[in-house]
């Protein structure tokens, strides 16, 4: 039936489209030989790292990569699993753009026990802080899978954005879904 949606639905239009049962049959299966989705998940630790912003890529890679072999295209999510830390996606040569990420994340987000507008400050006066930072972010990325690798662009990186001042290690659960 999915074969028959993306037949006659997603094919260019032709004059005349008339396909009996058989000839259905015969493509799908011709089809389901040529095309094996693969679906994988593992769940990663990534080690601690002192508050700021971190190119993790070759981490996620090491712990995860295998997922990727044998997917000519696909998608990777990469979730982590914590509310004061995010992911983002951005430059992979210079370090002074991760410095100057934190430094816009911190005068952006105000920490503090007083003059700040928090009410949760229980666990530090940098956790509701890396909250608010980990809503900006995000927690969960998804990256294109072309020919067993993630398709970055040339000067992308993984990041992994610590907004707490002492965090421990990170779980990251890494989805590959692709053929």
């Amino acid at each position: 039936l999915l074969f028959f949606f993306f037949f006659f639905f997603l094919s260019p239009p032709s004059s005349t489209t008339s396909i009996n049962f058989n000839q259905l049959h015969h493509l799908h299966h011709q089809r389901s030989e040529s095309f094996v989705m693969k679906c994988g998940q593992k769940s990663i630790r990534l080690s601690a790292k002192r508050r700021g912003c971190h190119l993790v890529s070759s981490e996620i890679m090491e712990g995860a990569g295998s997922l990727l072999n044998g997917v000519q295209v696909g998608m990777c999510n990469i979730f982590l699993q914590h509310t004061s830390a995010s992911l983002t996606i951005n430059e992979n040569c210079c370090p002074d753009v991760r410095v100057d990420m934190e430094t816009f994340l911190n005068r952006t987000v105000p920490e503090g026990r007083t003059n700040v507008p928090w009410t949760h400050t229980d666990e530090g006066p940098d956790d509701m802080p890396g909250h608010v930072k980990s809503s900006m972010f995000g927690v969960s990325l998804n990256v294109p899978v072309t020919n067993g690798k993630l398709n970055l662009g040339t000067w992308q990186g993984i990041w992994l954005c610590e907004h707490r001042d002492h965090a421990s290690s990170r779980s990251v659960v890494v989805t590959v879904m692709g053929s």
